[in-house]
């Protein structure tokens, strides 16, 4: 791939320690955390806390331990949602959600009645907080809310909702997938009671990795049941943080990846990744409003939103601009819906969707010159 600029699907190419880390669990340890005794099993023990550490400090947790290991972010948004609604429960949610969200939410609505209160966003993706207030009833029991739109980008009011879910006493569910790693986050100042991401996007890590935190307060029935590793002596399943929800074997190869990936962010400063994409996000727009025929969706502030730009070029399929950027410049983007329909049908591009651009840490100004090169002349 010449330039790729997918980086909102999962971003590449991932930093150097990455795949040393992976090698070196693979070359020199080997071993499954939390099973044995021996030195390498402790060796990979080590490992598992020495990131989930990592990953607690990146988001302002000071128990590790509940931070619970996921294969990705849909695994987690499912333990949340199905471990926490019951029949007639009530949840809150916006209409800028992917469907990792939107479809366990219409499995319960079908299987167990639960109601689900979607917030309408703008046409620009932009949540209006007040609106949760005037939805919020007795039966709500949870609050969940994309960190950013996957589809344009825009950056949804965390600390605000969150404020009003816990005045309410609700728990507040956060959806980061888009967020982590490239936008700062503290749960206890946001008051998010559970957050979910990926380790494979924003934080550099490798695909199949995944993390859930819950707060202390919050129970969640477990999605699966088996081996911890602990308390083998009982057919019961532990009830104690991480154990409960960490069933069966895990990623090790990938949780030694994403703990590389995360010292690396925290090595370099969210905050500094975050003012380089902002930048890179800035000029791309800034170039994009300079071809006739594009059009631009969301904010259009750099400001207000990811490094996650949609467009479309008039009289032309998402499609078919995907393909021509793919097989005559060699660029990578997504076209399409984007796994978020409800998100596509807010913002008025449902169904033929969008072109997504969706720049990562490791682009330039020159990925930038070159991809819009490429949209004027066949805008042309």
């Amino acid at each position: 791939m010449g330039i790729y600029l997918d980086s909102a699907a999962t971003s590449y190419p991932k930093p150097d320690c990455v795949l040393k880390a992976m090698r070196h669990y693979f070359e020199d340890i080997g071993a499954n955390s939390g099973r044995s005794a021996h030195k390498l099993a402790q060796e990979a023990s080590r490992l598992v806390f020495e990131t989930r550490e990592g990953i607690a400090k990146l988001i302002g947790v000071k128990d590790s331990s509940r931070i619970i290991f996921t294969s990705n972010a849909t695994e987690g948004l499912n333990l949340a949602i199905l471990g926490s609604l019951k029949e007639g429960d009530r949840v809150i949610t916006t209409s800028m959600e992917h469907n990792s969200v939107m479809r366990p939410l219409r499995f319960l609505e079908e299987e167990s009645g639960i109601k689900v209160d979607v917030i309408k966003c703008s046409k620009e993706g932009v949540l209006e907080p007040d609106d949760i207030k005037k939805k919020i009833t007795q039966n709500t029991r949870l609050i969940i809310a994309t960190a950013a739109s996957n589809v344009v980008g825009t950056i949804m009011p965390i600390r605000d909702i969150g404020r009003i879910a816990r005045k309410h006493n609700i728990p507040f569910l956060v959806d980061a997938a888009q967020t982590a790693g490239s936008l700062p986050i503290d749960v206890e100042k946001s008051q998010i009671d559970m957050i979910v991401f990926s380790g494979h996007k924003g934080l550099l890590g490798p695909q199949g990795t995944g993390c859930l935190y819950i707060k202390e307060g919050v129970e969640l029935t477990p999605l699966k049941f088996g081996g911890t590793g602990s308390r083998s002596e009982f057919e019961i399943q532990p009830d104690f943080l991480p154990d409960k929800y960490e069933s069966g074997t895990p990623n090790l190869i990938g949780i030694a990846g994403l703990g590389a990936s995360v010292k690396f962010i925290l090595e370099k400063g969210v905050e500094n990744i975050r003012r380089k994409e902002e930048k890179l996000t800035e000029y791309l727009l800034q170039k994009l409003k300079e071809i006739k025929k594009v059009i631009i969706y969301g904010t259009q502030d750099s400001r207000k939103q990811t490094s996650v730009v949609s467009i479309n070029i008039k009289n032309m399929e998402s499609s078919d601009v995907g393909d021509i950027l793919d097989r005559d410049y060699d660029i990578g983007v997504r076209c399409g819906l984007h796994c978020a329909p409800i998100a596509h049908k807010t913002i008025g591009t449902f169904p033929s969707g969008t072109v997504r651009i969706s720049s990562g840490y490791f682009n330039t100004e020159a990925d930038i010159d070159y991809l819009s090169r490429a949209i004027r002349e066949i805008a042309q």
